[in-house]
């Protein structure tokens, strides 16, 4: 087990720093420093003075030098004027304007400044993550449970109009949108009929107190997208259980049908789901960004958003980071389980 960390540790390093390299490279774009001249000049700025701006703030490095100073692993650039005053990336960032560190990037804990919000981007992260974590927990508490009872009761009924029906159901939440199916509910249960109002189509107020009224329309929209998924995977491997021989022996030796898939069929059926339901966690971190947009929940979906349409490259580079980690730790997890719930498997 050890050292199939070690080489998992590795290659998700090495996952890390492609993904991270390539949204850097991405975001780096020359449109994109553009904007972000004008947005912190002026959007007047001439053709020279952006190309000068971009210079002086070292925008007009390498790209690998520039990723390195933003990872924190290359010491961050600094520049003389010709009356002797001295600025740089570490002092821009005020980290310590007296005595600027070397190095002032990502492995630092050093995120930058957000110029949506205006604040430290640590700060702001850590925010909405919350918010959003908030979120991503009520949605499993309701969509796992529900999965998991849909495709159990289905394999366990295998053909018959159950399986059918709870099959067509699964398929058909599957394959509808979150904004499709936001919409919908918005429409139905947020809609004043006769004067009654049943839920909130808005999320806005479960930001500081969640109520079932505020946060059961965004939840439920999250919810229904996954459990179809869920479902037919637990259905699938619950069906294949059920014909495996010691199944049949159980049976032949006279233990209740309920017996039987409780005790033998149902622990073996749900170790391939298991993994399904971990990659749910990084599906849903970016999963959130229609339903909180739609909703109006300001969590981290919905900051990813003001990001991309304000053209922060500084908090769309943390937003990203933050996403590459999830999912790579959500599958590491999901590894090491499946491991330990198959004992057929043997990490070599």
């Amino acid at each position: 087990m050890g050292s199939f960390l070690l080489r998992r540790s590795g290659v998700m390093l090495l996952t890390a720093l492609c993904l991270t390299f390539i949204v850097f490279f991405l975001t780096n774009l020359e449109p994109n420093l553009e904007k972000l001249t004008k947005s912190e000049g002026n959007m007047r700025m001439s053709d020279a003075q952006v190309q000068s701006w971009l210079e002086k703030n070292g925008y007009r490095q390498s790209l690998i030098k520039r990723y390195g100073e933003w990872l924190g692993v290359a010491p961050g650039w600094t520049r003389t004027d010709e009356d002797g005053k001295t600025t740089g990336r570490c002092i821009k960032r005020g980290v310590d304007p007296e005595n600027p560190p070397k190095y002032c990037g990502m492995l630092q804990g050093n995120w930058g400044f957000s110029l949506v919000f205006k604040e430290n981007i640590k700060g702001i992260i850590a925010e909405k993550l919350a918010l959003t974590g908030k979120l991503m927990l009520c949605v499993l508490l309701v969509m796992v449970p529900a999965a998991l009872i849909i495709g159990v009761v289905a394999g366990m009924r295998e053909g018959t109009k159950t399986d059918r029906s709870l099959s067509a159901f699964s398929i058909l939440t599957t394959s509808t949108p979150e904004y499709v199916s936001g919409v919908i509910f918005i429409i139905v249960f947020a809609s004043k009929f006769g004067g009654l109002r049943w839920f909130k189509g808005t999320a806005a107020t479960a930001m500081d107190n969640i109520t079932f009224e505020n946060f059961t329309l965004p939840v439920i929209t999250l919810a229904l997208y996954g459990v179809g998924y869920i479902a037919r995977m637990t259905r699938a491997s619950m069906a294949e259980v059920m014909t495996e021989q010691y199944i049949r022996t159980a049976r032949l030796k006279g233990l209740s049908f309920s017996g039987v898939v409780l005790k033998h069929a149902l622990r073996n059926a749900l170790i391939a789901p298991f993994t399904v339901i971990m990659l749910q966690i990084p599906w849903l971190l970016t999963g959130v960004v229609i339903v909180e947009t739609l909703f109006n929940y300001k969590g981290f979906g919905w900051t990813l958003v003001a990001a991309v349409g304000n053209n922060d490259i500084e908090l769309l580079l943390a937003c990203s980071v933050v996403a590459v980690f999830v999912v790579l730790i959500t599958q590491l997890i999901s590894d090491i389980g499946y491991a330990f719930l198959n004992p057929r498997i043997r990490v070599s």
